[in-house]
Order: C-alpha cells, then sequence, then structure tokens
C-alpha cells in the first residue's frame, strides 16, 4: 500500500529555497573567488586613495595659505616680479611655485589670481592673459576682476574689440558693484580704439543715464559730443 506523500509546510519551503540559494552563492563565490577577491580589494583601495588624496589636498591648502600670506606684502607694495619669484634668503614662496605646487586648491586659485595681476602690472599681458583665463572664480567679486584682468591684458595686446566686450562683462556681473562705471568707461574708450564708435557711444550714454553723479558719467557728456560731430 502507498503510503500518503508528506505534506510540505510553507515554512520548509522558504528555508529549502534559503539552503538553495546558499548553496548558488557559495558555489559562485567558490568560481569567481579570484574576481570577487580583486575587486573587492580594488573597492577598498579607492576609498583609502580618495582619503588620502583629501588629506593631502587638506594640507597642500593649508601650506598654500600660509605661503601666500607671506608673500602678499610683495604684491601690496608694489613689487611685483619679487612677489613672482619670492625670496628664498627669507623663505618666502614665489606666486609662480605656488600657484605651480598648489594650483587645484581653493587658496591656489587666488594665488593664480595675484600671479595673473602681478605680471598685468609688469606689462607681460600675455602670461597675464592665460592665468586669467585659466582662473575660476569662487564669487561674484572674483568673477568681475577676472573679467576686468582679461580685458586689461586684451587692451595691452591692441585687441581693442575683445577688451570692450571683456570690461562689459565686468560690468555686468554685478550691477551693485562700485566699479560699474569705470568699467564701462574702459569699454567705451576700448570700443572706440577699435573704430566700433556706435558701441562706444551706446555706452557713453548708458554711462550718463544710470551713472551720471560719478567722475566718469560727467566725462560722458564730452564723449558723446565728441562722437557724436
Amino acid at each position: 500500500m502507498l503510503q500518503p506523500k508528506k505534506k510540505i509546510s510553507r515554512r520548509e519551503l522558504k528555508e529549502d529555497a534559503l539552503i538553495s540559494s546558499y548553496a548558488k552563492v557559495t558555489k559562485y563565490y567558490e568560481e569567481h573567488r579570484r574576481t570577487i577577491s580583486i575587486a573587492v580589494t580594488a573597492v577598498v583601495a579607492v576609498v583609502i586613495l580618495a582619503g588620502i588624496y583629501l588629506k593631502n589636498r587638506a594640507d597642500t591648502n593649508e601650506r598654500a595659505s600660509l605661503q601666500l600670506s607671506q608673500v602678499t606684502p610683495l604684491f601690496d607694495s608694489g613689487q611685483f616680479q619679487l612677489a613672482i619669484d619670492g625670496v628664498p634668503a627669507r623663505n618666502i614662496q614665489g606666486l609662480k611655485a605656488i600657484v605651480e605646487e598648489s594650483g587645484s586648491t581653493p587658496v591656489g586659485e587666488i594665488a593664480r589670481f595675484y600671479l595673473a595681476s602681478a605680471y598685468l602690472n609688469l606689462g607681460k599681458y600675455q602670461e597675464a592673459l592665460e592665468l586669467f583665463e585659466d582662473f575660476s572664480p569662487s564669487d561674484d567679486q572674483l568673477a568681475t576682476g577676472r573679467y576686468a584682468g582679461i580685458g586689461a591684458c586684451q587692451d595691452g595686446l591692441g585687441e581693442y574689440a575683445k577688451a570692450g566686450a571683456s570690461y562689459e562683462k565686468a560690468a555686468g556681473v554685478n550691477a551693485k558693484d562700485l566699479r560699474v562705471p569705470e568699467y564701462l568707461s574702459n569699454a567705451a574708450r576700448a570700443y572706440a580704439r577699435a573704430g566700433e564708435k556706435e558701441r562706444a557711444l551706446e555706452i557713453y550714454r548708458r554711462l550718463k543715464k544710470n551713472h551720471s553723479t560719478t567722475v566718469y558719467g560727467r566725462d560722458a557728456d564730452r564723449y558723446i559730443a565728441q562722437f557724436s560731430l
């Protein structure tokens, strides 16, 4: 006589499925142990390297901050070449070396701006232009300074139409910036030198309308009369 089949409970079914799944995973691991080990090791290595990179970056930024604080007095006193080269005898790192070593850090970016400005003040317009173009500003004030610096370099290189456009960009970053009238005046002057008198006239009229109480706004009348002849 056949014995009736034992009824398998739902719990036993789950346990059987779990055992089966575990066996499959175990088998897969045994077959791919080397690949899995390499992958896990790689992930751990990436995490460790990322930690080291971030720590080094923080250390580099801190070191650059100290170096920059030591060299900026030279820049502020107009000793631009010394600021660029540094003073090894006084253990002062120059702006050029700071940018080369720490240019990817936030402080390194500020050093790049100082270095560009130093070259600009020395009349080395091409070197300054390349640095201003590579500079990544972190706020509106620095963005304004970057465009103004680019404009001044282009002005010095005789690229007057480009300079006019750059000065206009500087004036357009922050309408409340007190230097806006100066940048607009520079833009108008550059456009005039480029032979684009209509654009120059348009900007002088903006100066007269929006900044009439400034020295640049008051001077605008004279240029408007001159260009209108």
